[in-house]
């Protein structure tokens, strides 16, 4: 368990319903309408999570509903917060 990584995902209340929406493989606006955020905001946060090795984007060359899901260490994490 990266503790750092665990410590970034619980220090936003958006970045954990996010975390915790990714039971699956989503597209933003899927997230978005679950927790209750902007399209945008799900985006950006799904971006961080991609750069910091949480998730990972399945469909990258895609422009739009690009399919994200988590990675090893994002399940692990997922996990800690149930």
């Amino acid at each position: 368990m990266n503790w750092e990584l665990y410590s970034f995902v619980v220090r936003s209340k958006k970045r954990k319903k996010i975390l915790l929406s990714l039971k699956s493989q989503k597209i933003p606006t899927q997230i978005a309408s679950e927790v209750k955020s902007s399209v945008s905001h799900v985006s950006r946060t799904l971006g961080e999570f991609v750069e910091k090795g949480i998730a990972k984007c399945l469909t990258p060359k895609q422009k739009v509903g690009r399919i994200y899901s988590l990675t090893k260490e994002g399940k692990e994490i997922q996990e800690k917060l149930k």
